[in-house]
């Protein structure tokens, strides 16, 4: 399984970036994200029915949506704060991806990709 992860990079607090993650399948798929010394954990997540799973961190905020045509999935990163600074990793599991999903279950990963909010 191949996962493609674009998108990322520098913005000043306050202002939008958008992911995207392309699969060689169908899957439950979503965002994490990790800071160094911390665990990585899941910010969002959309399953092949559409079900959304979104971090209190990031409830009202973010964006996760798939194409299911493309088996690709978006997170549309706003009002983003310093807070947000991470390594997003794309990620897909064969099973379920969603609330209580923790990164040592999860079937594959993307790239990570680096997200720089600046002050």
């Amino acid at each position: 399984v191949q996962l493609q992860a674009s998108g990322g990079g520098l913005v000043q607090a306050g202002g939008s970036l958008r992911l995207s993650c392309a699969a060689s399948g169908s899957y439950d798929m979503g965002w994490f994200r990790q800071v160094p010394g911390r665990e990585r954990y899941l910010v969002a997540a959309i399953s092949r029915r559409r079900g959304i799973y979104y971090a209190d961190s990031v409830k009202g905020r973010f964006t996760i949506s798939r194409d299911n045509a493309n088996n690709t999935v978006y997170l549309q990163m706003n009002s983003l704060q310093v807070e947000d600074t991470a390594v997003y990793y794309c990620a897909a599991d064969r099973l379920r991806l969603g609330y209580g999903s923790r990164w040592q279950n999860v079937d594959y990963w993307g790239q990570g990709t680096q997200v720089t909010v600046s002050s």
